[in-house]
């Protein structure tokens, strides 16, 4: 299989301004994920997406050359995953190098092993749309997630509400914006939000944390600490 690997980091971010290259534990968010797809393919394979010039001036003094700035219209808060994928492959394929798979690793998620790519890599086969990774979700729709009714009164989301413990209840699971292995002819058919084929790749919740806030910031900090990411 090849597979493309690309880092998206805008520089819009608001929770936690320029987070993609705040320091964490003494290096760059972004350097994180780039020194794990370093890993597992060479830098011509890596593709950062950023249209902020003080990220790819972080990412090319790393030694990792950004190969385009990406477009204005797909760095908004309303531009979606799709069209910044689109925008890599469309670019390589213009040099000649065209891939089966993209291998998407966001910036926000540093805890992340080879081998969990590794793992999830060999989940993928050309009949799935996609392979991603997921935790167990801290709430379930059949034991503690509620919607309103039309009396504006609580109603469980799913099945009949006679589960009483939650280990009875089906598991259920959240993407957790570690790794997506994703069928680049899919993407191209339907999009991301059209994928009907996914295959999950569980990790817990150590390996899951995801930051997009400051509490989820000190959260990692304290994990780098006490070396719980290890």
């Amino acid at each position: 299989m090849n597979y493309l690997v690309i880092i998206p980091a805008r520089g819009g971010s608001k929770g936690i301004p320029y987070k993609n290259i705040k320091e964490l534990g003494g290096k760059p968010l972004i350097t994180y994920s780039i020194d794990i797809a370093r890993q597992i393919t060479s830098d011509e394979n890596i593709c950062v997406s950023s249209d902020d010039d003080k990220i790819i001036h972080v990412v090319e003094e790393y030694g990792l050359s950004v190969p385009f700035k990406r477009p204005a219209k797909l760095a908004t808060d309303n531009a979606g995953t799709d069209g910044v994928l689109l925008h890599a492959l469309n670019y390589y394929e213009s040099i000649g190098q065209s891939y089966e798979l993209i291998v998407l690793l966001q910036p926000t998620s540093p805890f992340r092993k080879k081998e969990h790519i590794i793992e999830a890599l060999k989940l993928y086969s050309s009949s799935v749309d996609m392979v991603v990774s997921v935790k167990e979700a801290s709430s379930n729709p059949y034991y503690n997630t509620f919607e309103e009714n039309h009396d504006d009164l609580l109603e469980i989301s799913k099945g009949d509400g006679k589960i009483e413990r939650r280990q009875d209840a089906p598991k259920v699971w959240e993407f957790n914006g570690s790794i997506y292995v994703i069928n680049s002819q899919s993407l191209r058919a339907k999009g991301m939000s059209g994928f009907t084929r996914i295959r999950k790749y569980v990790m817990d919740d150590v390996y899951s944390i995801d930051l997009d806030t400051l509490f989820d910031w000190k959260m990692a900090e304290l994990m780098l600490k006490e070396n719980l990411e290890m």
